[in-house]
Order: C-alpha cells, then structure tokens, then sequence
C-alpha cells in the first residue's frame, strides 16, 4: 500500500481518537444538562485535532520551494483564540452571578486534547482527557466545601423604620447570611424602608428557608427575589 494513503489512515484515526475524547469529556457536561454536550466537545476537538494535522503536514511539500520557510505553530495559535471566542459565548452573567464558566473552561481544554492528539500525542492526549473527566467528577462530588457562595438579589418592604432595619440584618447574619450591597428608600412617612439588596448566600442554602426566615421575622412586610 502507498505510504501516502498509510498516512492518510493515520491522521484519520488521529480524528476518530481526537472525537473520542472530546465526547468523553462532553458525557460529563452532558450528564449535568450544561450548555455544551457531547456533540458540542467532539466537533471542537475533532477540529482542533484537524486544524493542527493541517498545519503540521498539510504545507511539507511547500519546503523544498526556495525562499519558503514553514512555522507549524501559526494556524494552532489561531486555534487557541478561535476556541476562546467560542467559550466566551458560553458565560452568561445575570446580575452578580456567573454560569458557564466550567463549561467554557472545558471546551478550551478539550481544544487542548485535541490538538494534543492531532500532533501525534496520543498518550497526552488520552491521559489529559482521563484528568479532565476525573477532575469534573471528583471536584463536583467531594469538595462543595470549596464552592464560592452565590449571590442573590432581594427587594424587601421593612417596617420600623431604621430599627426594623438594623434587626434584619442582625437576624441575617446569625444564620451567616451577609448583605454584601444594598440600596435602602425610605417611603414618604420614614415608616417603611424599601430595600434592594445583595445577599451573600452559601452554596447550597435552600432559598425556601431565607424567605421563611424573612416571613417570620415581624419588621419584613414584602420580600421578593429577584436573581
């Protein structure tokens, strides 16, 4: 058989292995109903495996022309900050909390995977996909003590004037419940104080229980979350 077509079954299997790796890491994001998912992560690393084929061999037999100098790393560059637009679409941002930034960050380092492998590093390339995919699973699952709390938005109708105020927020910081911003308009008769405020929540607090929390207190006469 001609070495040439050898070659082309080469980088053809380099693809299918680049596509594999991507829909591994892609089951995970998947698996959790994210943004991007299985066919999202195989075509980004199936492509970045394609992109660096091309510029690695596609140009060889442009090298025996006098004058003409090849710079393998120039189209893999552009593949960086292609994939970068790309994950930046993925971030969404509503009010003070950020969603996306995982899966962007995934779909960045499976463009890695994939040019691993289409440059020939196959080993990097299957042990990288193995400690992303590991990483994604044992973070999530292990260490929720490292998850950075949220912030939600809430508008509160409170009575009593600046005492009815001070007593919120002294019920709100004994179950650790900071207020990081807050915006505070008294009505025309100084009686009852509309707040808008930031709430510093910890990961995984049952909002249902802030509004009970609120509800019971006798100052709050309207809460309302916003997000």
């Amino acid at each position: 058989m001609d070495l040439g077509l050898l070659q082309e079954f080469e980088f053809l299997g380099r693809l299918f292995l680049a596509g594999l790796c991507g829909a591994f890491i892609g089951y995970e994001r998947a698996n959790r109903r994210k943004e991007a998912g299985i066919r999202t992560h195989l075509v980004v690393s199936m492509g970045s495996a394609l992109f660096m084929i091309v510029s690695k061999y596609g140009f060889a037999d442009m090298l025996s022309l006098q004058g003409v100098a090849l710079d393998p790393s120039r189209i893999a560059a552009q593949i960086v900050t292609g994939v970068g637009f790309l994950g930046a679409g993925m971030i969404f941002v509503r009010g003070q909390n950020i969603s996306g930034l995982t899966t962007a960050a995934g779909i960045w380092a499976t463009a890695g995977i994939g040019m691993a492998v289409g440059s020939g590093l196959h080993l990097l390339g299957v042990l990288g996909t193995a400690l992303i995919f590991v990483i994604q699973i044992f973070l999530h699952k292990h260490f929720t003590w490292l998850r950075a709390p949220s912030m939600e938005r809430l508008c509160l109708h409170i009575g009593g004037g600046c005492t009815g105020l001070d007593a919120v927020r002294a019920a709100l910081r004994e179950r650790k419940l900071y207020v990081s911003t807050f915006k505070a308009v008294p009505d025309k008769e100084g009686k009852v104080i509309v707040v808008d405020a930031h709430i510093k929540v910890p990961y995984g607090y049952d909002l249902a229980d802030l509004l009970d929390l609120l509800k019971k207190d006798g100052h709050v006469l309207r809460v309302e979350i916003k997000g």
